[in-house]
C-alpha cells in the first residue's frame, strides 16, 4: 500500500505524521511531498525515505498513491498561503486514493463542526483512519 503525505509551510504536520506512521508501520511504503523545500526538509528529517518538492511530484505521486494524508488545504486551490496550486489540488482531488484530510482551521479555511483539537489528537485520529484502511485492504 502506497501512502503519500503532503504538507506545506513548515512541514510540522507532515513531520509528525511521518514519525507516527513509521513508528506504527515501520515497513510502510511512504512518500513525503512538500509544497516547498522547508516542508520537504522537515519531513525528511522526521524519517521520510522518499521525498520530493512541488506541484509536479504531487501530481505524479497522487496517481500512484493508495492513501493520501495531509491538511484539508491540499484539495483547495491556493490554500496554505498559496502553496497549493490549482493543478496540485485537482490531482489530489481526482486521485483514486483514499484521502485522509486533517481539518486544520488556518489560512482562511475553516471547517464547520470541527472541535478545536490539538495537532496530536488530529494525528491520532488520522492514524485510526489509516489503520481501518490498512485492515480492510489486507483482508
Amino acid at each position: 500500500m502506497k501512502i503519500l503525505i503532503i504538507d506545506g509551510q513548515g512541514g510540522q504536520l507532515g513531520s509528525q505524521l511521518i514519525k507516527a506512521i513509521t513508528g506504527r508501520y515501520p515497513d510502510a511504503d511512504l512518500t513525503a511531498i512538500g509544497t516547498n523545500a522547508t516542508a520537504t526538509t522537515a519531513m525528511v528529517k522526521s524519517g521520510a525515505k522518499q521525498a520530493a518538492t512541488g506541484e509536479n511530484p504531487i501530481i505524479v505521486a497522487s496517481r500512484k498513491a493508495d492513501v493520501i494524508i495531509g491538511p484539508i488545504g491540499i484539495v483547495i486551490a491556493d490554500a496554505l498561503l498559496g502553496e497549493v496550486t490549482p493543478e496540485a489540488a485537482k490531482a489530489v482531488g481526482q486521485s483514486n486514493a483514499v484521502r485522509i484530510l486533517i481539518p486544520i482551521n488556518k489560512c482562511s479555511n475553516l471547517v464547520a463542526g470541527v472541535n478545536k483539537l490539538t495537532l496530536s489528537a488530529l494525528i491520532e485520529d488520522a492514524l485510526i483512519k489509516l489503520e481501518e484502511i490498512l485492515n480492510n485492504r489486507l483482508k
